[in-house]
């Protein structure tokens, strides 16, 4: 007796089923519009003034001085994929995701979103084929100057710049402090380390540890007023310098929170050979990067990567290759700590 093939179940909302190969594509390949959607969102503050509740585009265009049509076909184009919410009655709201559009919430990330979107982030990915071709930083290319240089030129886009790392500093930070032992630590220098941050974090949550704030001279500049703020400048200073050269001496760890993937090897090695030479006898290498997985699985490390590549002439790196950098400045990179984070912490001993 012949019996019936039975049939596969049909998903209960196929919409949500895994997308046939061809449609998966065309969706990576069309992310760069979503991408250029979310940092003019960014750019406008639509997040912000959804603050107080649902508006409309025709509102929210007044408030912006955009065209009231076109504004709505960014917003609607944005709901279709979870940032912001279209409402029956035509109005946007915010969302879980585009809550972390709004600027100065803890984790925001609308300064990393305004900056991708920039003209000088922008353009430097449209020659990812030359830097493919030549191995050449792109950036550097069409700039003719590299990234950090161009930035301490301009400020308003230094600025962006530095809204992006505090913003991305500020939900990463905590992790960071949960997943290490700090309070062995006399003196903490957190070289690159921006307006503070993650400094201050780690400070708060370990009451007996001091600590260092290193940067470019117009950077540390913009740090002293938040370590006051959070009533830690009896604990902590920011101190102005070019890492390149030296950093400040005495510390009992050196901190670094996504610098040394900014630099290739040889320049990335010369920070690491300062810092081994400023760090008190049984001090710390502490570099929070993301480092990079084996295999194919899904990795951001491996995508970062390529933005690597594109402006700063760095690269992510995997645990090996961090292995061979630490060796080649004077450490021994002795293990690599976890955090609820897409960072690790590569923790390294003088040799």
């Amino acid at each position: 007796m012949a019996t019936a093939t039975a049939r596969p179940a049909q998903p209960v909302h196929p919409e949500l089923s895994t997308p046939p190969p061809d449609a998966a594509l065309a969706q990576i390949i069309f992310g760069k519009c979503v991408s250029m959607a979310v940092s003019v969102a960014a750019k406008l503050r639509i997040a912000d003034k959804l603050t107080s509740g649902p508006k409309s585009a025709a509102d929210l265009a007044r408030e912006t001085g955009t065209h009231a049509a076109s504004l709505y076909r960014l917003l609607r184009a944005l709901a279709s994929v979870g940032v912001f919410a279209e409402d029956a009655d035509g109005r946007f709201r915010l969302t879980p995701m585009a809550e972390y559009l709004r600027t100065g919430v803890p984790g925001s990330m609308r300064g990393i979103a305004d900056y991708c979107g920039s003209d000088w982030s922008w353009r430097a990915w449209g020659n990812l084929l030359d830097s493919i071709r030549t191995g050449e930083t792109a950036f550097d290319r069409v700039f003719g100057e590299p990234c950090f240089d161009y930035l301490a030129k301009h400020p308003e886009d230094s600025a962006v710049f530095n809204e992006g790392m505090t913003g991305f500093s500020s939900s990463v930070a905590p992790a960071v402090a949960a997943a290490y032992d700090f309070s062995r630590l006399g003196t903490v220098v957190d070289v690159g380390g921006g307006h503070g941050v993650m400094l201050a974090t780690i400070l708060k949550a370990f009451p007996n540890v001091r600590g260092v704030v290193f940067d470019a001279p117009h950077v540390a500049d913009g740090a002293r007023e938040p370590i006051r703020a959070a009533g830690l400048a009896d604990r902590c200073r920011a101190e102005g310098g070019d890492f390149f050269k030296s950093v400040p001496a005495g510390g009992d760890a050196y901190l670094m929170k996504h610098i040394i993937h900014d630099w290739p090897d040889d320049k990335a090695t010369t920070i690491l050979k300062n810092c081994r030479a400023a760090v008190n006898p049984g001090g710390k290498l502490l570099l929070v990067e993301i480092v990079i997985k084996p295999g194919n699985e899904p990795d951001l490390g491996k995508i970062l990567d390529l933005e690597m590549l594109v402006l700063p002439s760095g690269r992510e790196r995997t645990e090996a290759e961090y292995a061979k950098l630490f060796a080649g400045a004077g450490w021994k990179l002795t293990r690599v700590v976890p955090t609820n984070s897409p960072m690790q912490i590569i923790e390294g001993e003088p040799v």
